[in-house]
């Protein structure tokens, strides 16, 4: 029997330990009596996966990931969380329960899911029939991601705890709870999920036959997008203001000699001479790589913008990046302020700018 939901081999599959379904077979009862109630609570037939073979999980001699891996498929996980379980070298601990939480976070619809009323709930859904140890409680939440929360089938009394019993008396019970009832939490907590998963907008898009991509990574996209479209506006605003401020950097170098060069460009003024200026590439001094292209960029359009000037006499990009190549220089950030006055020099540059 398939899942309600295309794409699903199963509805809920119930993972267990081999320990903890001998004697009384409390997994089995519970499994029937579970199956039971669901036929009251859906209209629909729920496909339930319970290995009942009585070796601990599959015989070795199976290929684990090929047998468990359509299996594992399911739109619930129900863990019977006892004493016995929070054992990382079983086989239900290693290659259901982890190995579920593992495939279920990159499925469409995630590890978690929005109920009808608003809440979020787990898809894995434990039944503990144990009061644990901190250590597996702390085990359980490593794989889980969070609290571990659950629906609670311990009878108790002072001194021990054990699997609540159909027949066992909630008045003596100190925990007050009654099997049939505990039961019907089950089918209705399983029944909440469900129909959260069908309001899930992804099985929207899967019914219109769209490419089938987790949600997360349209919301991601979507983020990703936005961010971009907001920093594009601040990016060339930016940019601007670095070259306008370069510009007038240069500007004030030439109108301002007695703080440049005094002597030098006095005497080139004097002698008609136009003052020869190279623009080195810029440094991308950032930690954001996106900013790399922008190196030459910047320098470029401070070439395009100086070259106009009837005093400037501009070497061209081009001439710059030759001789940064015959200087092996692959990495701006590697050029030194002693290394560009060297290349000026050879561009016959009266000023250079590294920035």
């Amino acid at each position: 029997m398939a899942s309600l939901i295309p794409g699903f081999e199963y509805d809920i599959f119930i993972s267990y330990r081999q320990k903890d379904n001998k004697g009384d077979r409390w997994v089995s009862e519970f499994v029937e009596a579970f199956k039971t109630e669901l036929e009251s609570t859906f209209k629909e037939e729920i496909s339930v996966y319970f290995d009942v073979n009585p070796h601990d999980g599959l015989l070795e001699i199976y290929d684990v990931d090929a047998s468990l891996k359509d299996k594992l498929k399911c739109l619930i996980f129900i863990p019977i969380i006892s004493r016995t379980y929070c054992d990382p070298k079983s086989f239900a601990w290693e290659h259901e329960f982890r190995a579920f939480t593992e495939q279920t976070s990159k499925d469409n619809y995630g590890l978690k899911v929005k109920l009808p009323n608003g809440n979020v709930a787990s898809r894995v859904l434990p039944v503990r029939i144990h009061d644990l140890d901190n250590e597996d409680i702390k085990l359980c939440e490593s794989v889980l991601g969070g609290v571990l929360r659950g629906i609670e089938f311990i009878y108790k009394e002072s001194g021990f705890n054990r699997p609540l019993k159909p027949d066992d008396d909630e008045k003596i019970n100190l925990n007050k709870t009654r099997y049939r009832n505990q039961i019907s939490k089950v089918a209705l907590a399983v029944r909440e999920i469900i129909q959260g998963i069908n309001s899930d907008p992804v099985h929207v898009l899967k019914v219109n036959n769209f490419p089938e991509e987790p949600l997360g990574n349209f919301k991601k996209e979507d983020e990703t997008g936005k961010k971009e479209e907001l920093l594009k506006p601040v990016r060339i605003k930016l940019l601007w203001g670095i070259l306008m401020i370069a510009i007038l950097l240069v500007v004030a170098i030439i109108a301002y000699p007695k703080i440049f060069r005094q002597d030098t460009l006095e005497k080139l003024r004097s002698s008609g001479e136009r003052i020869s200026v190279a623009v080195m590439p810029f440094q991308n001094m950032t930690n954001d790589t996106t900013w790399n292209i922008w190196q030459d960029g910047i320098q470029n359009n401070l070439v395009s913008s100086l070259a106009n000037s009837d005093e400037l006499k501009i070497r061209q990009s081009e001439s710059v990046a030759g001789i940064f190549k015959s200087n092996g220089l692959t990495n701006y950030a590697s050029m030194t302020p002693a290394l560009a006055s060297k290349i000026s020099q050879k561009l016959d540059a009266n000023v250079w700018k590294i920035r």
